[in-house]
């Protein structure tokens, strides 16, 4: 269930240039008992995207009044914000109106286990491209995650790491990674590549707080493996811990996990 700029509709011209070009941002989030977890860093983050790409946001009224009609309980909201239309060729054009997408879906469903016992990852041969430009936006675009996400079929694997051009850790296909290291939980910097989660800019906060220490850092893969602990984060799955990258293992220490969930859900 869909609306298109406040209409329940299904379809959005050919000449929008999310179509022609992946001209755009989205965001997704997690809807539980009628309530959005973390609306208003959503919106920010929404808006700052908007503002990379120097497009203009919906107001956030218009966004919470389009979201209210799909009535969502026990759902995702996927808010997608295109420039506009316009004919072929990449000039803009000065007249150019956004265009808003905002829909319902049921949420995934991920296994009790991958939380309990942990995830198993892999490395991908895709790399992330280095465009500081649009590092930190989730804008359209996504053919890196969609060909890293084609090079496995095995359902017990959760999600891919995706490595930069010199071969640092950047992200997962669908997540942010968070590694302890010297008991410091530690993040990529996405300075030139990768998506700035909204679960990853909560965590980030929390340095100093309860007894927790965040940081973003430049990770290679050997400091990863070295890590004792590991997890992957994003706004539908929460945190996830990892215990398995390639052949590397870890212990999964769920008061950790536990802990950290804890402080997140009285922030939500």
């Amino acid at each position: 269930m869909r609306l298109v700029n406040g209409v329940l509709a299904e379809s959005l011209s050919l000449s929008d240039r999310a179509i022609q070009f992946g001209d755009g941002v989205f965001r997704t989030m997690k809807v539980t008992a009628g309530q959005i977890e973390f609306w208003s860093q959503h919106y920010g983050k929404l808006a700052s995207d908007c503002a990379r790409l120097g497009m203009t946001a919906p107001s956030e009224a218009t966004l919470l009044a389009d979201i209210a009609q799909l009535q969502p309980i026990d759902h995702s909201i996927k808010i997608i914000v295109t420039r506009g239309e316009s004919v072929r060729g990449y000039v803009t054009p000065g007249d150019i109106q956004p265009n808003r997408i905002v829909q319902k879906a049921a949420l995934p469903v991920y296994p009790a286990t991958i939380y309990t016992e942990g995830a198993v990852l892999r490395i991908c041969k895709t790399r992330a491209s280095w465009q500081p430009a649009l590092a930190g936006v989730k804008h359209l675009n996504r053919l890196e995650n969609v060909l890293a996400r084609r090079e496995w079929t095995d359902p017990n694997i959760f999600d891919g790491l995706m490595l930069d051009r010199d071969g640092y850790v950047v992200e997962g296909v669908m997540s942010n990674v968070f590694a302890l290291i010297d008991g410091v939980w530690c993040t990529p910097t996405l300075n030139d590549a990768g998506v700035a989660g909204v679960y990853r800019d909560m965590l980030l906060l929390l340095n100093g707080f309860s007894d927790i220490c965040t940081k973003e850092a430049k990770l290679t893969l050997a400091e990863l493996y070295s890590a004792s602990a590991i997890f992957v984060c994003n706004s539908l799955a929460a945190c996830v811990p990892v215990r398995q990258i390639e052949q590397h293992r870890w212990p999964v220490d769920n008061e950790w996990m536990q802990h950290i969930q804890h402080i997140l859900g009285q922030n939500k």
